[in-house]
């Protein structure tokens, strides 16, 4: 794993969430996008080097929906930047940790993703998230 790629963090709305996450940081968020695969809409900010992604649920049944409902607003998950996903999951998978979608999917912000169960992981949502290379 190469660096903590982004913070996820999940929001009822976003529109409200962006603009006070826009007032904490001091600037708008980046990108807003949504992906209908994941049921979510989802906004970056960057901070520094660093990212935060808000995600709000477009669907009841989404996982965002859920974890609101369970957990309420907060902290979803940690990603992190590997330069090959598919030989990250094999490594992980030999070492004892699920993955929820052994099989990446794309995500937001130009990423393929993988998610680490988080009963493998002390509790923490972990995704596993490599860019898309546009070939030309």
């Amino acid at each position: 794993m190469k660096k903590i790629e982004h913070i996820g963090i999940a929001v009822k709305n976003l529109k409200t969430s962006n603009a006070l996450f826009s007032k904490l940081f001091g600037e708008p968020a980046y990108k807003i996008e949504a992906v209908e695969s994941e049921g979510v809409n989802t906004s970056f900010f960057k901070v520094g080097t660093n990212k935060i992604e808000l995600l709000e649920a477009t669907t009841a049944d989404s996982p965002i929906s859920k974890f609101i409902e369970k957990k309420g607003e907060g902290i979803h998950h940690i990603a992190f930047e590997v330069d090959d996903i598919e030989a990250e999951v094999r490594r992980l998978t030999l070492e004892g940790f699920i993955v929820l979608n052994e099989k990446p999917k794309k995500g937001a912000d130009n990423k393929l993703v993988v998610f680490l169960h988080p009963k493998t992981t002390n509790g923490v949502l972990i995704e596993l998230c490599q860019e898309i290379i546009l070939k030309e």
